[in-house]
Parts: C-alpha cells; structure tokens; sequence
C-alpha cells in the first residue's frame, strides 16, 4: 500500500536523499526545510509518515512531534539527529515517536523502518474498518436459533477472558465472524486482531510468519522481519485452520502458549508477548491426533473454551434472516433496491442442503442481487442447481414443474457423479453413447468435467 511521507530537514542534500528513497520504495514523498513548513503542508493535507530532523532553527524535531501528534494523533513521526543521547531517545519516546534514528541515515535504514512502520499502519487500518463494521459487536452473526443463541451468549461470557478459545465447524460457518466478534467485545478491542491462515502457506514459511526472523537467518532474510505474534501484542492472534500447521512447529507454538515468549528464527534473545489465542478448525482434531498428525498436548491447551457452529442445514430458522441481511449488505454495495424474496424462492432456499453454509448462501444472494431485475426476488434469479439441491427428510427432491433439459441435465450429471465422471459407465447405465453424454456436456458448458 502506498503511504504519504513527509521528511522535515533543514539540510537540502539530506532531503534529496530521503525523497528519491522513499519514492523508490514506492510512496508519495513530499521534503520541506523547517518545521514551520512541515505544519503548514499538513494544513493542506495529512502524512501518514513524518521523519524529521531533530536540530533545526526556530522549532526543532520534538516541537515538531508533538504539534503534528495534536493535529494528526494517527501519524507515525520519527526523530532523526546526529547528536543522539539517551536522554534526548527517551523524550522523543515519550512524546509519541516512534523510533529515534542517527545520522547519517542510510537508504537501507529507511527502507527497513518504513517497512515496520507500514505493517503498523495496515494492521492500525485493518482494525479500524473491523472495528466500524463490528459496532455492535454481533450484527454481521444473524441467527435466532437455539444453537446462536448460546454461540452469542458464549461470545460475552468468554470475550474478556485471556483463556485460549477453538471455534470448530465446516467451511462457511462463520468461524473468523465469531473469532473477531469475541476480540471486539473484549478489553482487547483496541488492540490488533491478527489472522494467520495455517493452510495457505508452505510450510517452511509458516515457522517465520508466526514468529519473525532476524536479518541474516537464511539466504533471504534481507532484513528483521517480525512474526504475527509481535503484531498482535496486546491483542488476539487468530490461526486459522490450526489443523494444516507443521507438526514439527506444534511443540513450539505449544512452548509460546505456556511460557508467553518465543525467539525470532535465527535468534536466540527471547520476546515476552501478551496475546490471546483463538484456533479455528473444519477437521476432526481428535482423528487428526489420532493419526499421528496432531499434538494431544497442544490440542487441549487449545480448546480450553471449545465453541462449535453448526451447519446451516441444521439451523434453517435462520436462513429468511440471513436472507434479509445479505440482501441489505448488497442493495448498499451495489447501489440496489431489492426489497425482498418470495414465497415460492425462499422455499427453494429453506428446502436446500446449504453444503458451502452460510458463505454458499452469501454469494447466492449476492449473484441474485446484482443480477435480478426486479424489486423482489424469484425463482427465476436463483440457479436451477439449487433447485435440483433440493432435501426433504435427507432425501434429494426435484422441483415440479421443471422443464425437460433441467430434468436432463440432472440425470446425467448425477450419473456420471456416481461413477465417478466415466462417461462410458454413465451412458450405459441411461442407454445412450458415450458421445451422447460428452455432446451434453458440452451444451452444458461443462467439457472440463470428467
């Protein structure tokens, strides 16, 4: 992300430095020479990032902080001198700067404190907008099910505890919603809320996303790099999927939940940190431990306080309401005016088995929305697939009337999923050829099927 910098010294040589550094890296940069300057452009707009010179005539770097901090509190500055003490460190420190730098300052050396200072500001961004959306902590969690109902009251009664919480249940369930609804009813809520999917990255990469890496610990470690567990200080760290992490890495996140402390990759200095831990998984974590793939140990200090979602299919009082909420969500992305579902539709909704959950019916209703075009939704802004979903008492159901091609095309593709995509064992079984179903698929738009 591109950020606005603005570099205050009264050294000309250092602002051209500085500037042609920053807009290399990839940022707008503006350079002025006084801190009378550096408060005027921030009259005409706000910084995101300020370096500035400590010693220079009339205001100097700390009167410069602290009149930039009263106007614009959200902006990061950092001090740079040639004469640097402890003491001068600490008081820049203490009227909100963020590092103390000295002179000469090298390209590298502002390359790896923007870098820092960025993840602050997209982590500082990221919680903010979560922040807004969750505002009343529980409105993007709809259900008035039994089943939500104690999910909602789970939520409160755990949200301020640092115990460690596993929130379980298939794909689409809404286990990250839950996640960050129990950070942002907590006292943690204005700290970072940080998310590690364990399942989208290799491996090897997942050791130094969790905990950092010092400059020089391997052949690309070009610089300090810190781990999702320093970002989250004071806050919540959410691992998603905790069933994909490495089962060399278990006994170490086992060690940081235990003692509160790790050491980057490639250092031996260990980090105190106070996080609180939320685990989600869609696996079975007790057939996992029982093959081999999961710690026990880890698996209990984990689930201390379990939550499990079920299915849609198993709560489908909720759906009209999720129905309602999506429908409102994506009028005002879209710039809609859909004011409802129909009879005859919401039936096809409540009598479909949901396999993709709450996320399947999301994208539905999206599709619906932005597509329909009339004020109330029908059978005809659904897909016919969710009509030939359709279960009653567990049994699939075809919907009546459907026109013949429908029919059709359920049949063979149904066929052709119990034999595992042969067509030549699906068109023996509906007595036609193997063309004939390869001609179909076709039609269908479907020839990468097999």
């Amino acid at each position: 992300m591109k950020y606005a910098v603005l570099v205050v010294d009264d050294d000309p040589l250092v602002n051209e430095l500085m500037e042609e550094t920053i807009c290399r890296i990839g940022h707008d940069c503006k350079a002025v020479f006084s801190g009378e300057e550096a408060m005027a452009a921030f009259n005409e707009r706000t910084y995101d990032i300020v370096l500035t010179d400590l010693k220079m005539n009339t205001m100097d770097g700390i009167d410069v902080l602290k009149r930039i901090k009263k106007v614009s509190p959200d902006s990061v500055v950092v001090i740079m001198t040639a004469y640097g003490t402890i003491e001068t460190a600490v008081k820049a420190i203490k009227n909100g700067a963020y590092d103390f730098l000295i002179k000469p300052v090298l390209p590298q050396t502002v390359e790896h404190v923007l870098s820092r200072i960025t993840e602050v500001l997209s982590l500082r961004s990221e919680n903010a907008i979560m922040r807004q959306d969750l505002e009343h902590k529980f409105q993007n969690i709809i259900g008035k099910s039994c089943v939500m109902r104690e999910v909602f009251d789970l939520i409160r009664s755990v949200a301020c505890a640092r115990s460690t919480v596993m929130i379980t249940g298939a794909s689409g369930t809404g286990k990250e919603l839950v996640a960050r609804a129990i950070h942002y009813s907590s006292d943690r809520k204005d700290k970072p809320f940080v998310t590690l999917n364990c399942a989208a990255l290799p491996d090897n990469l997942v050791e130094t996303e969790l905990f950092g890496h010092e400059r020089g610990a391997f052949t690309d470690a070009k610089r300090t790099h810190r781990g999702r567990f320093e970002l989250a200080d004071g806050g919540t760290l959410l691992l998603d999927e905790i069933s994909e992490m490495p089962y060399n890495l278990q006994s170490k996140l086992l060690r940081v939940i235990q003692e509160r402390e790790f050491e980057r990759v490639g250092s031996s200095t260990p980090i105190s940190v106070n996080v609180r831990l939320i685990a989600t998984s869609n696996r079975n974590l007790k057939q996992y431990i029982s093959e081999g793939k999961f710690r026990e140990d880890l698996f209990y200090r984990l689930n201390v306080i379990p939550i499990h979602l079920t299915p849609l299919e198993e709560r489908r009082e909720d759906i009209a309401l999720l129905a309602d909420h999506f429908i409102r969500k994506f009028n005002a992305e879209n710039g809609r005016n859909v004011k409802g579902i129909d009879k005859s539709a919401m039936y096809l909704l409540m009598s479909y088995h949901w396999p993709g959950n709450v996320r399947e019916l999301e994208n539905l209703i999206e599709r619906a929305v932005v597509t329909g075009d009339s004020e109330i939704l029908t059978d005809d802004d659904f897909p016919a697939d969710l009509a030939l979903g359709r279960v009653a008492d567990g049994v699939p159901q075809l919907k009546v009337p459907m026109k013949l091609e429908e029919g059709s095309k359920y049949l063979i593709l149904k066929t052709l999923e119990k034999f595992n995509g042969n067509k030549t064992r699906a068109a023996e079984a509906l007595g036609v050829s193997a063309r004939t179903i390869r001609n179909k698929l076709v039609e269908y738009g479907l020839t990468g099927k097999q």
